[in-house]
């Protein structure tokens, strides 16, 4: 028996807020492509697409500004809503980092000690780490670069990682005046063991890509640097296994001297994606060969446990981290943003310390004595 009797509205309905007013390509940005669908003979797909959200600000390493939070934001969403999005990627710009957080010229020069500000700034924060979970297309952080601090958050708030192995991750908020309030509490847990987890958060130490897929942090690693025709590891890394004081350390990063060295040949590195982009096409293709409707319900079970916690601390967290602008943040920005005037992008921990052990207030005299000095 036919339906067509029945009443039906035609046509497609538009379920986006926004439109693109908040993407561009001049940076400080976000760059919103949708990038074609490969099959594994290296094939287009026909009208369906990968939805590429870039993070567009390579000369403060893809720190997101205010607008670029909002950027973020409107891509997610409108990936969730193009009927025609398999999924989507999240990236940057440049081989240097994926981002390293909230940019901390912004956070020194206009939210310090503007505690109502930070506020209203870190609600959008918490948009942004929500729109993430709730995209209603599976996620997946291409790692390019450095993924620190609230870029590390953001990052976490993906579904899967894949990685470029000149990647380092890590948190930066107790050496630099915060917490790693933005989602590494909650999320690191369930990724890595608590005690990993613990001293990932406090430690500000920079893991390799290859150590964090060793620990379950992320999907896939990809060699970037091209040598003679040839992809080879990170020279940043130890890729032997060997004891150093009873503990392997395959894949961490190396030390002294020899990462001085490391670092040099960096610089003269050559990098390419081939790789790293071919992860992601398999990625993508294996989603687009799923029932949509049972891999977003899939993705969203697993994404739930995730959310649990988030959901839990992100008010507090945003409360706290709103007047901690007032102070320890006050002092971190501060001294990270004037790096190229003092020398020195940390406070005199130890000066600091002693004041508060002396019960002394924490007031412009503290401050100007634990800040560095403007080098002659």
């Amino acid at each position: 028996m036919s339906l067509d009797w029945l009443p039906r509205e035609g046509g497609l309905k538009d379920h986006e807020l926004w439109g693109d007013e908040w993407f561009g390509t001049e940076a400080p940005s976000v760059i919103y492509e949708n990038r074609p669908i490969y099959d594994p003979k290296g094939n287009e797909v026909d009208g369906l697409y990968a939805a590429w959200i870039i993070l567009n600000n390579p000369k403060q390493y893809n720190s997101y500004t205010t607008d670029m939070v909002k950027g973020v934001i409107a891509g997610f969403h409108k990936a969730s809503m193009d009927r025609r999005v398999v999924a989507a990627v999240f990236t940057a710009a440049g081989d240097k980092a994926f981002c390293t957080g909230g940019n901390t010229k912004e956070y020194a020069e206009y939210y310090s000690s503007r505690n109502a500000e930070y506020g209203a700034y870190m609600d959008l924060f918490n948009g942004m780490v929500d729109g993430i979970l709730n995209c209603k297309k599976p996620t997946i952080c291409r790692v390019n670069g450095m993924r620190i601090a609230g870029g590390q958050e953001i990052g976490m708030a993906c579904d899967l990682a894949v990685a470029a192995d000149t990647a380092i991750f890590g948190q930066a908020g107790p050496r630099h005046g915060s917490a790693p309030d933005g989602g590494s509490s909650d999320f690191l847990p369930w990724f890595l063991t608590i005690e990993d987890a613990m001293w990932n958060c406090i430690s500000c130490e920079m893991w390799s890509a290859y150590k964090m897929k060793r620990l379950g942090l992320v999907s896939k690693v990809a060699r970037v640097i091209k040598e003679d025709g040839k992809f080879v590891p990170s020279p940043a890394v130890i890729i032997d296994k060997w004891i150093d004081d009873g503990e392997i350390v395959y894949g961490d990063m190396k030390r002294g001297d020899d990462a001085k060295a490391a670092r040099a040949k960096m610089k003269e590195a050559v990098i390419d994606f081939e790789l790293l982009d071919k992860d992601v096409n398999k990625i993508v293709w294996t989603f687009t060969n799923l029932f949509p409707g049972c891999l977003i319900k899939s993705v969203d079970g697993i994404r739930m446990k995730k959310k649990f916690f988030w959901d839990q601390t992100k008010l507090a967290n945003r409360h706290w981290l709103a007047a901690n602008m007032q102070g320890e943040a006050y002092l971190g920005f501060h001294a990270f943003n004037t790096r190229g005037i003092t020398g020195t992008d940390t406070i005199d921990f130890i000066k600091y310390r002693q004041m508060l052990a002396d019960g002394h207030p924490l007031d412009e005299e503290l401050f100007e004595a634990v800040l560095g000095k403007p080098q002659k």
